[in-house]
């Protein structure tokens, strides 16, 4: 006599675990954005304040405000290209937190 067909093993199911990596993309995108526009807008303020009187005003805050949209304005280019590129860079390389494979 045969032995009777056996059932094969059952199929272990791959736990797959959720790595949200375009949140974590959109975070580090935005981060880097701040971080590069932040860069690029604080030299001028920093000379900007150097030439207020030591007791500030609303007036002088204006001003620093003013200061920072005017310097930041012709770089915002280069504050998202930077930010773009360096998440892009990040992700490829495999050195953003999150981000690796």
């Amino acid at each position: 006599m045969s032995a009777p067909p056996t059932d094969p093993p059952p199929r272990r199911r791959v736990s797959t675990t959720f790595t949200p990596r375009f949140t974590l993309s959109l975070f580090y995108l935005f981060g880097f954005f701040f971080l590069f526009a932040l860069l690029l807008v604080v030299p001028a303020l920093v000379e900007a304040f150097q030439q207020l009187p030591a007791e500030s005003t609303p007036q002088d805050l204006e001003i620093a405000s003013e200061v920072a949209r005017e310097t930041l304005r012709p770089r915002l280019g280069i504050a998202v290209a930077g930010s773009i590129l360096a998440t892009a860079l990040g992700a490829y390389t495999n050195s953003l937190p999150g981000m690796r494979a």
